[in-house]
């Protein structure tokens, strides 16, 4: 979205704000647009959909720069999820079953989503489907964070595979 700035504003009056964030008062664009060039500042509309729209005065180079600046610090704020990763064979056993279950928990509880992947070689790839799914659900019954299915079980050309993530 694009901020209206001078003449662009559309709207007939506008509740305008100087540059130190005082309330001016509702004024006409007329008498706004003669405010801020007796100023020598801009009249930028900041939000469009109020009633009436609210505009402030300001240099609008200097408006641009606070904008990319509090765009900078939100993206720096926003961690990336990552989709990690645990593996497990047909005959994991139970203490292996549960280690991996803990680290699982532990990137859940960072946010970040989980593939947990029942890796199959030689006839086990053949193996019954109910069966498997069973292997892959040991480890779910093991994973001590509040979590929701964001894919279903699938096959991949490993074997099959389910991801996990944090409900929010």
């Amino acid at each position: 979205m694009r901020e209206r700035i001078n003449n662009q504003i559309r709207a007939k009056e506008l509740r305008v704000i100087d540059s130190e964030n005082q309330n001016i008062g509702i004024l006409s664009i007329k008498e706004a647009l003669e405010l801020a060039q007796n100023k020598g500042l801009d009249l930028i509309e900041i939000s469009p959909n109020a009633n009436p729209p609210v505009a402030k005065l300001m240099d609008f180079g200097k408006y641009q720069y606070e904008a990319s600046k509090k765009l900078k610090k939100a993206r720096a704020g926003a961690k990336p999820t990552e989709t990690k990763s645990v593996q497990i064979k047909v005959g994991t056993g139970d203490h292996d079953l549960e280690l991996k279950a803990k680290t699982a928990s532990k990137w859940l509880k960072e946010g970040h989503r989980i593939k947990i992947e029942l890796f199959l070689s030689g006839r086990a790839k053949f193996m019954d489907e109910k069966f498997l799914r069973e292997r892959l659900d040991r480890v779910l019954h093991l994973i001590t964070e509040e979590y929701k299915i964001s894919d279903a079980y699938k096959r991949g050309p490993k074997g099959l595979f389910i991801t996990i993530e944090k409900t929010k």
